[in-house]
């Protein structure tokens, strides 16, 4: 089992560990709801050093990546990220990314733990020999600083002003004097931050945003907070027998041609499609749940479940045959049938992840 660099940290804080991604990651401090609470009205901050990170350059990156991930590559501006898929020639997704234009031909690719390797052996058999790629996941120390509070905490740490920084937008500062990549990114649906760095350096900035009031959160309300957002997770939404399309995430799908894409952008393969579930009460629907219709029929399956910290009802997110907002379901679980409603997504809309930087300040 491999551990991050901030392994240590965590056991100093008596985090409950747990495997994910090939990792042994924290999955709470001092409470999973005490730390979604955190991000939603404060700041928190994530290890989020598992995620692997590649360099693809070279005079042919463009029109490869445009290739190889279903977002359009050739519009996005140097300092913009964009959320895209990599899909396989069924139209199943092999991982969902995050790619950042550092130059005109350079760009800068995050992808999740448990699909690292995968993903680099993918991307590299479907390079020209126009474009390379390298590894930089062993020497990238990463970090989510996340909630209305961390804009203030950022802008002490870092040398240069980040008012300007805009949604999925990214800037180079410098933090105790290194160079570090930046962006306005994150997986909670607050205002935030992620930032790359060296292995040495994650450590202190960790401890340096606790010290400014920031509290350590685990991967317990990562997962609260991005549900409640309707974000996917990979392995759950998303996976390599699911149409990339089925997911709804259509601003991640241009209409092109890319590996997969005759799948895809067919809308007769799309036989189901991902939905929140409002449930009544706050008991959860747990992942694999069967999702029943008004008449006991099977209509499809839950992929995540949880109580909303926010909300105060338990929500989840299923592939299930068309059907309206509003809608009555059952959930089918080991312990009983339970009522739910169909419900558009995000299920939380109070979000700050969009809003004006400065209000923040």
């Amino acid at each position: 089992m491999k551990k991050t660099v901030l392994h240590e940290k965590h056991l100093a804080l008596n985090a409950r560990m747990s495997p994910f991604g090939g990792f042994e990651m924290p999955i709470q401090y001092e409470g999973i709801i005490k730390e979604h609470n955190a991000a939603r009205n404060a700041a928190a901050i994530f290890d989020t050093c598992h995620m692997g990170e590649f360099l693809i350059q070279g005079a042919g990156a463009v029109e490869d990546l445009e290739r190889i991930v279903s977002c359009s590559i050739k519009d996005i501006k140097i300092g913009g990220c964009r959320y895209g898929f990599i899909c396989n020639e069924q139209g199943g997704v092999i991982d969902d990314q995050i790619l950042y234009r550092l130059k005109e031909n350079e760009f800068f690719m995050v992808v999740n733990s448990a699909t690292e390797a995968g993903d680099f052996k993918w991307i590299r058999e479907h390079l020209s020999n126009a474009s390379s790629i390298e590894n930089l996941t062993e020497q990238t120390g990463k970090a989510d600083l996340q909630g209305p509070a961390a804009p203030k905490i950022f802008s002490k740490l870092m040398s240069e002003p980040v008012d300007e920084m805009k949604f999925y937008t990214f800037k180079y500062n410098y933090y105790r004097g290194e160079k570090v990549l930046t962006s306005r990114t994150g997986y909670t649906g607050e205002i935030g931050f992620e930032i790359y760095c060296s292995n040495d350096l994650i450590k202190k900035f960790w401890d340096d945003c606790i010290e400014l009031g920031a509290t350590p959160a685990g991967l317990g309300a990562r997962d609260t907070l991005r549900l409640e957002m309707g974000f996917p997770l990979y392995g759950h939404e998303l996976n390599q027998d699911t149409n990339a399309a089925e997911s709804g995430f259509t601003r991640a799908i241009a209409s092109k041609n890319f590996i997969g894409s005759s799948a895809v952008l067919d809308s007769s393969k799309r036989s189901r499609v991902l939905t929140g579930i409002v449930i009544e009460g706050r008991r959860a629907a747990r992942a694999g749940d069967l999702v029943l219709d008004s008449d006991g029929n099977e209509t499809g399956y839950v992929t995540s479940g949880s109580f909303s910290p926010t909300l105060g009802i338990a929500i989840a997110m299923a592939y299930v045959k068309p059907a309206d907002v509003g809608t009555a379901v059952k959930i089918k679980t080991e312990r009983g049938e339970l009522a739910a409603k169909i419900s558009e997504v995000p299920f939380y809309k109070g979000g700050t992840v969009r809003s004006d930087i400065r209000k923040f300040l």
